[in-house]
C-alpha cells in the first residue's frame, strides 16, 4: 500500500493555518502535520538567534515525525531562519515571503500599502524583495501591525475592533492601491481591511507558497496522490493537541479562512 505523502506545516502560532487550508484544496489527499509554536508567539518581536531556535525544534519534530516537505508558513520565521534551515535538514522547505512582486505588477506605479511584523519589516529578505522590484519612486510603504498576531491568537476578530486598531497605524489618506499582508495571521482580517480600506486589491504570499511546494514535492518526487481525505495533526510546541475545545477552533479557523481560496 502506497504511503501517503506528509506535508509539515509551522508557523509562531495559528497564522499558518490558513496557508494549510489552502494547500488542502489544492492536495487534500495528503496528510498534514501543524506545528503551532505557541509557547512562544509572537515571533514578531523577537531577536534572530531565538526564531532560528524556535525555527529548528519545530522543523526537526515535523521532519522526526515523516514529513516530505516542510512549509514554514510564517514570514518572520521565514525571514530570520529559513537559510539556516535549508542548509541542516534534506526535506524540501518552503517559506513565505511578502506578496510584493504580484502587487507590483498589477499596480505598478501606484501607491502600496505593506503590513507585516517588526522583525519582517526591519529584515533584509524584505528589504531585497522589494529593491528587485521597485524603483526609488515606487517604494511600498511599511508598516508594522503586530496587534493583529495578538488579535489572532485570542480570537478577536469583529471587524469595529480592528478597524479601530487600523486607524491607529495606517493613514487611509494616503489612498493606496493595494495592501500586502506579509504576516500569515492577517489573513483572517481580510474582511476588516476591505472594511477599511474599501475597494483595494488585497495580496498575501500563499499561493505563490503552495505552487512553490507542488513543484518541489514533483521534483523529489515525494508527492503521491491517494484516494480520499488526508489527516490533520495539530501540534502546540511539540504537544499532540487531542482537547476537542482546540480542535474545534482550529476547523473554525480553516472555515473563517477557506473562503477566499473557494
Amino acid at each position: 500500500m502506497k504511503k501517503r505523502t506528509t506535508i509539515g506545516f509551522f508557523d509562531s502560532g495559528i497564522g499558518g493555518i490558513s496557508v494549510m487550508t489552502y494547500a488542502r484544496t489544492r492536495f487534500p489527499s495528503a496528510d498534514y502535520i501543524y506545528y503551532a509554536d505557541s509557547d512562544h508567539v509572537p515571533y514578531g518581536t523577537k531577536k534572530r538567534e531565538e526564531i532560528t531556535l524556535y525555527s529548528d525544534t519545530a522543523v526537526d519534530y515535523l521532519v522526526s515525525h515523516g514529513a516530505d516537505a516542510v512549509v514554514v508558513a510564517c514570514n518572520t520565521a521565514t525571514s530570520m531562519a529559513i537559510d539556516y534551515l535549508r542548509a541542516k535538514y534534506s526535506v524540501p522547505i518552503v517559506g513565505m515571503e511578502p506578496a510584493v512582486k504580484p502587487a507590483s505588477e498589477i499596480h505598478s506605479n501606484e501607491k502600496i500599502l505593506v503590513c507585516a511584523t517588526p522583525v519582517t519589516i526591519a529584515g533584509e529578505k524584505l528589504h531585497n524583495l522589494i529593491d528587485k522590484n521597485y524603483n526609488s519612486a515606487t517604494q511600498p510603504t511599511l508598516v508594522a501591525t503586530p496587534d493583529l498576531v495578538s488579535f489572532a491568537e485570542n480570537s478577536v476578530f469583529d471587524t469595529e475592533t480592528i478597524c479601530n486598531y487600523l486607524g491607529t497605524v495606517i493613514d487611509k489618506k494616503e489612498s493606496y492601491a493595494a495592501v500586502v499582508l506579509g504576516c500569515t495571521h492577517f489573513g483572517y482580517f481580510r474582511d476588516s481591511f476591505r472594511e477599511f480600506f474599501g475597494e483595494i486589491d488585497i495580496f498575501d504570499g500563499t499561493e505563490g507558497t503552495v505552487n512553490r511546494l507542488f513543484s518541489l514535492l514533483c521534483e523529489n518526487n515525494k508527492y503521491i496522490e491517494s484516494d480520499g481525505d488526508g489527516s490533520i495533526t495539530y501540534v502546540r510546541s511539540g504537544r499532540i493537541v487531542t482537547e476537542q475545545d482546540e480542535l474545534t477552533r482550529f476547523e473554525e479557523l480553516a472555515d473563517r479562512i477557506v473562503k477566499y481560496y473557494k
